[in-house]
């Protein structure tokens, strides 16, 4: 740190001593210089703003509920496929597919436990709600239910 200041400060001694040395030797030169930091200067004030509007709004949440074993993973599989035309293996996390040329919609599989099902139902558009024909209603529904109403009740199927 001392070095360079110290050679900072030199330069800048020799330039007050012997200012010709430091000078342009030609006024071309001179001249370019000053158009070279001008137009430096000039597209730094007018440098490319990033536009941060999209055109396309975001997609439709759709969320996939129910008790275990009732067939959450089947129908979301059974969505891709009829979307995308593709088999998916297993459902992993949120899956977003193109369902128009300015539509996208996410399926997400609700976690079973509470503070997941609390978390879900704050962000979903859509709540496809599964439930076992040969049980019927569970606890777990009722409560996923009582959620969405305290939480901005979405469209409930």
């Amino acid at each position: 740190a001392e070095q360079k200041k110290k050679g900072v400060l030199e330069d800048a001694q020799a330039r007050r001593n012997n200012p010709r040395a430091f000078s342009f030797q030609s006024t071309g030169q001179a001249k370019a210089q000053r158009a070279r930091s001008a137009e430096k200067e000039q597209r730094r004030l007018h440098a490319p703003m990033l536009e941060k509007t999209v055109d396309e709004p975001p997609p439709l949440v759709v969320l996939v509920q129910g008790p275990p074993q009732v067939g959450k993973s089947t129908l979301i599989k059974c969505l891709v496929k009829h979307y995308t035309k593709m088999n998916l293996s297993d459902v992993l996390g949120p899956i977003t597919v193109v369902a128009g040329k300015k539509r996208r919609i996410t399926f997400i599989e609700c976690p079973p436990d509470l503070h997941g099902m609390l978390d879900a139902a704050k962000y979903a558009d859509l709540v496809l709600l599964l439930i076992d024909g040969s049980f019927g209603f569970e606890m777990e529904t009722f409560e996923f239910l009582n959620l969405l109403q305290v939480h901005g009740f979405p469209k409930v199927m």
